[in-house]
């Protein structure tokens, strides 16, 4: 074997080395995360399971930890969730379907494509504060759910448009040759062609917005959310608080019972979120068999 040859091994197996030290890294790294997340979900189960209770769910919130409940804030939740999702799902997926399908490439389209990728990485209290401003004192709307989901629909909306980008994006252009071929108009092979190829892309990314707007609390804090909601909300109209809200409440109470509660509170809060992702996903994957 020559100096060369023995030289080109070496390499070789100092390549093949650094992969192993790399895939060590990941897989050390996924480790960790998993562990703190283990961690801390076993925490939370252990002092929230044993307060989950009808009554918990059914009662509203009380200066006694026993009869404390999450009635108004499950109610407030459902509410600005489903606000949210009317409002920023049909926006955020015309907005992609314009920018991918109808926009030419041009400086206007180049400043909107920088502006909703900045707007993807905005801290979220900045929204909060957009929406106090925007929707409780310019568009008078005061300290309601309406105001609430129209900010957490401008929080997530970044997040909609760039998944359904992407999604509108990874269909093949031979979908629209063959649409085209057939005598179809450009709404049509958008409708009929595009959207149903590329709706399990789009599902995922409503996952995600789903999931952020579900547990953020600043920008609801910001335009006035309240702490303490005796009541459910009526409509649209009506004062409301939200689960990370409620919990954030307790968990600042001195009461051991309270905590308890917060914690009950935070199992609820992740088996919604489960739940509304679980729901998503069947959606996404029926599509995904159908086309």
């Amino acid at each position: 074997m020559t100096a060369r040859q023995m030289t080109a091994g070496v390499r070789l197996r100092v390549r093949k080395l650094k992969g192993v030290i790399f895939l060590l890294l990941c897989l050390l790294a996924v480790g960790v995360a998993l562990a703190a997340l283990l961690t801390l979900l076993v925490d939370v189960a252990r002092d929230g399971v044993p307060r989950l209770s009808w009554d918990f769910i059914n009662s509203y919130p009380s200066r006694f930890p026993e009869r404390a409940g999450i009635k108004a804030a499950l109610y407030g939740s459902a509410w600005m969730i489903a606000i949210t999702i009317m409002v920023a799902l049909p926006l955020g997926i015309g907005a992609a379907v314009y920018l991918e399908e109808y926009a030419g490439k041009n400086w206007f389209t180049a400043i909107l494509e920088v502006n909703i990728s900045n707007l993807a990485g905005v801290p979220s209290i900045i929204y909060g504060l957009l929406g106090l401003q925007l929707f409780v004192r310019a568009m008078d709307l005061g300290r309601s759910v309406l105001a609430g989901g129209l900010t957490m629909a401008l929080l997530v909306l970044p997040i909609i448009i760039i998944a359904s980008r992407e999604a509108i994006r990874a269909v093949p252009p031979s979908m629209r040759d063959a649409s085209y071929a057939l005598g179809a108009t450009k709404w049509q092979t958008v409708r009929q062609a595009v959207l149903p190829y590329a709706l399990s892309g789009i599902m995922t990314g409503n996952i995600l917005a789903t999931s952020r707007a579900m547990g953020e609390t600043a920008p609801l804090i910001t335009i006035g959310a309240l702490t303490f909601v005796p009541f459910v909300p009526d409509g649209p109209f009506s004062p409301f608080t939200v689960l990370p809200i409620q919990v954030f409440n307790w968990v600042s109470r001195p009461q051991a019972g309270f905590h308890q509660a917060a914690a009950a509170g935070i199992v609820v809060l992740m088996i919604m979120t489960l739940g509304l992702n679980l729901a998503a996903i069947l959606l996404r994957n029926r599509f995904q068999r159908r086309w």
